[in-house]
């Protein structure tokens, strides 16, 4: 199959690239390169990928490389994924989150693409689980409230995933992920918890827990992730699906876990204010993946961060 990967070298984009490689697929890779990295697809650009360096805002060059290319599937990372730089400048944030996927989703379109999957949010896009424990985990039937411009921006994108599976007959479907940590995780871009505390950890640092430390997410392991993408790709569906394990994990114990796989008995938080629109608790309840897409998570927190500490 010709698959499309936005994003593709990025940290999840990257792993699932190497997935379709590995399953006999021909990869195109779509990726500015702001974030992701060259090292991240080296081993896939080995084995036949090839990359296209593009903004996936620009809709003029995404709609002509898909004319070119012509993808039997579009798989959709390319995302501008940090709370606080959405916090700071909303309307970047819905330029490549809302402009970007519209723009492909055009482009799948007009190729004739039998299959499109957009990784949406779960961490973000139903808001805060502290104010409503009765619905903790989110399931998808549950109100989506964001409490930041991220998670509204992927709101919006998903809005358009049904308007498109409405008036263009595209087959479209939203995963919203959980937590995502594992190796090729950037510390310095990606703003993922875990690439940060496990870099301190290796290096002799010390984690910052902003507020009480107590705030709680779905912490879900790259692979796992990857596995669930293809899952509803593979299905008709429309979704959404949430990607997680439907448990919480504090931060305070997320560096606690870190210290002690790490050997660092002296892996002590220190404390910083709460940054503004991050929620105190969120989770996903993957039920719905698993009934219609057979799917569930194999690596527990402890697992995966087990996994990746070995990278580092």
């Amino acid at each position: 199959m010709k698959a499309l990967v936005t994003g593709g070298a990025g940290f999840i984009g990257s792993h699932l690239s190497d997935a379709l490689l590995e399953r006999g697929d021909e990869v195109l890779i779509v990726d500015d390169l702001s974030t992701g990295k060259r090292d991240n697809i080296a081993a896939a650009l080995e084995r036949g990928a090839r990359l296209e360096e593009l903004d996936v805002a620009d809709g003029e060059a995404l709609l002509g490389l898909g004319e070119s290319f012509r993808p039997e599937a579009v798989f959709h990372l390319a995302a501008q994924i940090d709370v606080r730089r959405s916090v700071a400048d909303p309307g970047f944030d819905a330029r490549m989150n809302v402009v970007g996927t519209v723009n492909a989703l055009e482009l799948a379109a007009r190729a004739g693409a039998g299959r499109f999957v957009f990784t949406s949010t779960g961490g973000a896009i139903y808001g805060e689980g502290e104010d409503r424990p009765e619905e903790m985990p989110f399931a998808e039937s549950a109100r989506c409230e964001p409490f930041s411009a991220y998670g509204q921006s992927k709101l919006a994108a998903e809005g358009y995933l049904g308007l498109y599976r409405r008036t263009r007959d595209l087959s479209a479907v939203a995963v919203r992920l959980g937590n995502v940590y594992g190796p090729r995780q950037d510390a310095a871009t990606e703003a993922g918890v875990v690439a940060i505390f496990c870099e301190l950890a290796t290096e002799g640092g010390r984690p910052t827990v902003y507020g009480t430390g107590e705030q709680t997410r779905d912490y879900i392991y790259v692979s796992d992730v990857v596995d669930g993408i293809l899952a509803a790709a593979a299905k008709d569906g429309g979704g959404p699906y949430n990607i997680g394990t439907g448990a919480e994990t504090t931060v305070l114990l997320l560096a606690e876990m870190i210290g002690r796989l790490s050997g660092r008995d002296d892996f002590e938080p220190q404390a910083a204010p709460h940054r503004e629109g991050e929620v105190e608790r969120t989770a996903l309840d993957p039920s719905l993946s698993a009934s219609e897409l057979a799917w569930s998570a194999q690596h527990d927190v402890e697992r995966g961060l087990e996994l990746t500490l070995e990278t580092y």
